[in-house]
């Protein structure tokens, strides 16, 4: 009896390893032979980059991790979780590429993490698998000529944006803030104001409390029906951050190739980069520019193209992408290159929050791309008109401040004197209140004739 159970079992182990000669990609199994920092170095494991590995450590626990690189037949992962427990020798076995992921619209009203699983205790997302879409990590590569280009503004509830830095839908902007300056609860307000059919939230790398504070606060019960929320914050791994930013990328292809239009907000740009720094870093790629190597900005434009309008008769992604300026440095080298790819920057000033002005968007640093192709030449005339009274004071502020400017000198500067207080209030708003697109031209059109009655006096 026990030498026909040990004669089947070498039937079956014998079998197993002849389908695994026979199969046209037999997985290749390595060992792990060194750990520093967050690289994971295996030899003998055959694995393109991307691909997900278990780690089998002692007492058959199991780490994931990912292949981000090689050299010679050293093969270089990161693991998506802890990494504790690991041995050296620990065998390490591809289970497959981790480049694609099923999507549905049973994602709406949810809040995942950066490996799409669910955080809200909902349980698994049941979704329905004959109208869900395997869609890339990496997003699908769309011709330039065959998007349609941006024609309608879009109404984002907030005053100053609507009129004076107007968003066209399909754009994508940045929003570039020092810390504490308000670019989370400016971001809170275009969330619960701005008209789109689906709203996708990438929480990435930022502080694990405001995540529950976003989808309890600033969503609330009504907004979460139509929204998806992607959280990856702070404390996890790199790679976890990274898969993030493109889950919540293409979450939002899959509603926009629905013909939906989505507005996708992303917080923050600088932590995808920071994780990508980090992963760099870790397989000796040579720092270039204040410590990040070159693939961070390889990386950012291959996530920001993915945003903008799709093909004729797709719907369009409409995005936002918060930038950290580290000590309210607006050329630090993240923010120079996502301002060079974006459509325009909203900057916030620390002086003006300071002042008590929110939302604390320096109009004189701002700037839409695309405003002049949505907007009528009234419409841009006006609002140039309200950004030229705002730049000369800005420009002549110290000398009305140390009362070197004497009044009479430059008509100019008399009426941007007189128009100061009025710009200011029109650019303030609370963020619990919402002003329409044409609602906010209204009231560009009062100032504006407050202005004109003050060159007349």
């Amino acid at each position: 009896m026990q030498q026909s159970e040990h004669y089947q079992r070498w039937v079956k182990s014998l079998a197993k390893k002849q389908a695994h000669i026979n199969s046209p990609e037999p997985v290749v199994e390595g060992c792990l032979t060194r750990m520093v920092g967050l690289t994971l170095e295996a030899i003998g494991c055959e694995a393109a980059v991307g691909t997900s590995c278990n780690i089998v450590a002692p007492g058959n626990h199991c780490i994931e991790a990912e292949v981000v690189g090689f050299s010679g037949d050293k093969t270089y992962l990161m693991a998506m979780g802890e990494s504790r427990g690991l041995v050296p020798n620990a065998k390490v076995i591809p289970v497959g590429h981790s480049s694609f992921i099923k999507i549905s619209e049973d994602f709406l009203g949810r809040v995942i993490d950066g490996r799409g699983r669910p955080l809200d205790g909902k349980g698994p997302i049941q979704m329905n698998h004959e109208l869900a879409s395997d869609m890339p990590l990496a997003g699908k590569a769309i011709n330039p000529l065959m998007r349609d280009p941006i024609k309608q503004p879009l109404d984002v509830g907030v005053r100053a944006i609507n009129s004076l830095l107007t968003v066209g839908r399909g754009q994508r902007m940045g929003l570039f803030a020092g810390t504490g300056v308000g670019k989370s609860i400016l971001l809170g307000m275009m969330t619960k104001y701005t008209e789109a059919d689906v709203i996708v939230v990438g929480l990435i790398g930022e502080r694990g409390r405001e995540v529950k504070e976003f989808v309890q606060d600033i969503l609330g019960p009504k907004g979460i029906k139509r929204a998806c929320v992607v959280a990856a914050p702070a404390d996890s791994s790199p790679l976890v951050r990274i898969h993030g930013a493109m889950l919540a990328t293409s979450v939002a292809e899959y509603f926009r190739d629905q013909g939906k239009k989505v507005l996708l907000l992303m917080d923050s740009l600088s932590r995808f980069a920071q994780a990508q720094r980090e992963i760099g870093l870790s397989i000796s790629e040579p720092p270039a520019t204040r410590g990040y190597p070159p693939s961070v900005f390889a990386r950012i434009p291959q996530l920001v193209e993915r945003a903008g309008n799709g093909a004729a008769g797709q719907g369009s992604i409409t995005a936002f992408y918060t930038v950290l300026t580290e000590g309210d440095d607006n050329n630090d080298p993240i923010a120079d290159a996502a301002r060079g790819i974006l459509d325009g920057h909203i900057v916030l000033s620390r002086q003006l929050a300071d002042m008590g002005q929110y939302p604390a968007i320096d109009l004189e640093s701002s700037v839409s791309r695309v405003m002049p192709m949505v907007i009528t030449d009234n419409q841009l005339q006006q609002s140039q008109q309200i950004k030229q009274l705002y730049s000369l004071y800005e420009q002549n502020r110290d000398l009305i401040n140390v009362g070197a400017y004497q009044q009479g000198s430059n008509a100019s500067i008399d009426q941007a004197i007189a128009m100061q207080p009025h710009i200011q209030e029109f650019m303030r708003q609370g963020m619990n209140e919402a002003v329409s697109f044409q609602q906010s031209q209204q009231m560009l059109d009062q100032l504006l004739a407050q202005a004109q009655a003050q060159t007349e006096e």
